[in-house]
């Protein structure tokens, strides 16, 4: 009578076996791990010939952590959300960053499954004719075999934790890749971001040289007529023509850089912007300011995606020190199947017909020339390496949000001062124009007041992009962007939410 293969005593030992060497426990060698501290100051404070120059405020009511506001809520200009929001789903940066995710996670489920037995059934069928001659009854005969059997092969039983600690090292470096593309992410929402207020300001530039390059030209135009009635001298005729092909040269100048923006914005957001949506000039403010807090500056770098991201490698390097220790122990493997076996298929669940195997075998470093002291050395100053790159991702970081302080705490003056300086510079312009018509001043002072007029033109519109250029540095360093409908954003491909802080499925 045939029995189930299931129900066979030998295969139900194997597998009992392996579920109990799964179950095992393990020691697990690797080095404790600590957060390196942060080494730098306690706050964004400093001193310029002994004024404060930085000083960390306190946090108004109700305002929220720049990394914890989305960058919908940070930009407002709605033609600037919608640039965004395109580049987020298009971008192949951001795609890539994305599917590395995934690769890191297919790689992690790779190295943490050799810390489970594999389970295999195997059927075979074998035939052979041995001839007479060779036959010891002297007369040909066919020999038939036929098998089933479940086992494992050359499994390993972790008991000093190297399985575990190389699938450890290989789930930071998914962490790893998640961090990286929530930087990524960050980035790219302050660099489109950035590109777009480029062209607006170089818009206006354009926008400037064009209007004083045609005002020049009336006043050039008139000017001849002048001087062939000679009420004008050939002098200040020809300082106005240099002053118009100036600016001539200046409107040539800016198209060619407005085209540039628009390509760099066009390589930003991975596919053409609509013109609806780009800006003719700079909005008066495309950006709320983010909170700078006092307190502790180092929680706020510490979730930062980059600095993150450095820790988890340091994680990484920790977990294989752990299994760099773990090939100095014994390693022991084991090859075990049971099943049953007939010379023919109507006997290979009959009673008796059970088969097993089990084949444990051990292995003992003894001699290798010290590769094995190598390959822990390597893996020690690995970590060693990382920990100071890890203490300078925060160092680099603190020295990102202070710059961008440093940078804060005088715009207000400096915007203050130029928009006043353009206003008497455009004041004098005048009244040296008016006086010139009058036949008081000579041209010259007219042109060198109408030069510094331009001047302080440009410089104001330069300013005002400095200014809205940092507070999206700002909101930058400090780790926003993030927390703001990510998955409505992400191309379909790149599915894997870099929130996830689990172990990869």
């Amino acid at each position: 009578m045939m029995r189930p293969m299931i129900h066979n005593k030998h295969l139900r030992t194997v597998l009992a076996l392996a579920l109990s060497a799964a179950l095992a426990g393990c020691a697990n060698l690797a080095p404790d791990y600590a957060q390196p501290a942060a080494p730098v100051p306690a706050s964004w404070s400093q001193q310029v010939d002994g004024k404060p120059l930085v000083t960390s405020g306190s946090r108004a009511a109700g305002e929220i952590d720049a990394d914890q506001l989305g960058w919908r809520e940070f930009f407002i200009d709605p033609r600037l959300q919608q640039v965004i929001a395109a580049a987020l789903e298009n971008n192949r940066d951001l795609r890539v960053a994305a599917l590395n995710i995934e690769k890191a996670r297919a790689e992690y489920r790779i190295a943490d499954a050799d810390r489970y037995p594999a389970i295999s059934a195997t059927g075979t069928s074998s035939a052979s004719r041995t001839p007479s001659e060779l036959s010891t009854s002297g007369r040909a005969t066919v020999t038939r075999q036929q098998s089933v059997t479940v086992g494992i092969s050359a499994y390993e039983l972790d008991f000093f934790g190297r399985l575990k600690n190389l699938s450890d090292a290989a789930l930071e470096t998914y962490q790893y890749q998640v961090e990286t593309r929530r930087s990524t992410h960050i980035s790219l929402v302050a660099e489109v971001a950035t590109a777009w207020l480029t062209l607006a300001s170089d818009r206006e530039r354009l926008k400037l040289a064009q209007d004083t390059y045609a005002s020049q030209s009336r006043t050039f135009e008139l000017s001849q007529r002048s001087h062939e009635i000679g009420t004008v001298s050939g002098v200040d005729l020809a300082s106005q023509e240099a002053t118009v092909e100036s600016a001539r040269a200046d409107v040539a100048s800016y198209t060619s850089q407005v085209a540039q923006d628009l390509n760099a914005l066009r390589l930003l957001v991975g596919t053409d912007v609509d013109a609806t949506l780009l800006p003719s000039g700079l909005p008066e403010t495309a950006s709320v300011l983010p909170s700078t807090p006092s307190g502790l500056p180092s929680a706020v770098l510490l979730r930062r995606p980059d600095v993150l991201a450095a820790e988890h490698t340091l994680k990484s390097a920790n977990a294989d020190i752990g299994a760099a220790r773990a090939a100095f122990f014994p390693s022991i493997s084991l090859t075990a199947d049971g099943g049953t076996a007939s010379r023919t298929l109507g006997g290979l669940f009959k009673a008796g017909s059970g088969s097993w195997s089990f084949v444990p075998s051990i292995n003992l470093p003894i001699f290798n020339a010290g590769s094995l002291r190598a390959s822990l050395d390597a893996a020690k100053i690995t970590r060693n390496i990382d920990v100071a790159n890890y203490e300078k991702a925060i160092q680099t970081a603190f020295r990102e949000v202070a710059d961008a302080l440093a940078v804060r705490a005088t715009l207000d003056q400096q915007l203050d001062a130029q928009g006043k300086a353009t206003a008497a510079s455009d004041k004098a312009f005048r009244l040296s124009e008016a006086r010139y018509r009058n036949g008081i001043d000579s041209y010259l002072t007219t042109l060198v007041a109408q030069r510094t007029l331009y001047s302080a033109q440009q410089t104001l519109i330069s300013l005002r992009l400095t200014e809205q250029s940092n507070r999206i540095t700002l909101y930058k360093v400090l780790g926003g962007g993030w927390y703001e409908q990510t998955q409505q954003t992400q191309p379909a491909s790149a599915s894997a939410s870099a929130a996830d802080k689990g172990a990869p499925s």
